[in-house]
């Protein structure tokens, strides 16, 4: 799901294209979307004819930027998303800028109030990557496909797994991992919700996060988390908006 940052000033110029794919692959991830805060997703959609936007401002080590979601369900149990993030490095300097773009089909045929859902979500997406100190610049094109299960608990208690595998092409290279996510909904009040997750992919330690989200009024929701894992700290926080 997510790669740690780099410093790109102490290697040569190959390990320099592997640090650079790992900065833009972390914006990426971003753009996978679950309902904030958190990073492992739900199988659920929205109703149908119904849309959303989402904005979260995000941190991750030295990477630091905003994004926004866009969701819209054409269909029942279909989901559409278009999502785009700007990020800045300040690993190095003068800071690598990134701007990434993304677009999902969520599909989960069965859907339940209570006991298990399961379906599946594709991304596709892309990330401008300007690595100033060289200067350098790429485009990184990745694609994703994740399952999903939720199990709903009496009482709005939730557990998602998810299960899936990306495909990284930036610099002439190509590479394929594995990715799994385990996340769970706790009530604390009828509008506010702790989150808790650990996720991760092949060839890199699980990140652990902790959140929470608070719905304002019906459909409005706002929320943060923070995390850690492979060395470094993030978080987020941000707003959701379903209509």
């Amino acid at each position: 799901m997510k790669y740690p940052t780099a410093s790109l000033r102490f290697f040569g110029q190959n390990a320099r294209k592997h640090g650079l794919l790992l900065l833009s692959s972390l914006l990426f991830a971003g753009l996978a979307h679950a309902e904030a805060p958190m990073n492992v997703d739900d199988a659920g959609t929205l109703d149908q004819g119904g849309m959303k936007v989402e904005g979260a401002w995000r941190k991750d080590d030295k990477q630091r930027g905003p994004e926004l979601v866009f969701g819209y369900s054409p269909i029942e149990n279909l989901e559409l998303e278009l999502s785009t993030a700007q990020d800045r490095d300040r690993s190095a300097t003068p800071a690598t800028r990134l701007k990434a773009t993304g677009f999902g089909i969520k599909w989960v045929p069965i859907q339940n109030e209570t006991g298990w859902s399961f379906g599946f979500k594709f991304d596709v997406g892309q990330t401008r990557v300007n690595e100033r100190e060289t200067p350098q610049q790429f485009t990184e094109r990745e694609i994703a496909l994740n399952a999903l299960a939720s199990f709903r608990h009496s009482g709005d208690h939730v557990l998602h797994l998810n299960l899936g595998s990306k495909r990284v092409k930036a610099l002439g290279e190509r590479n394929t991992l594995s990715t799994w996510g385990i996340g769970y909904e706790l009530p604390l009040t009828q509008q506010l919700k702790l989150t808790a997750e650990v996720f991760g992919e092949e060839k890199t330690r699980p990140d652990k996060a902790i959140g929470l989200r608070y719905e304002i009024f019906d459909g409005f929701k706002v929320s943060g988390a923070v995390g850690r894992g492979n060395d470094r700290n993030f978080g987020q926080i941000g707003f959701a908006w379903e209509f």
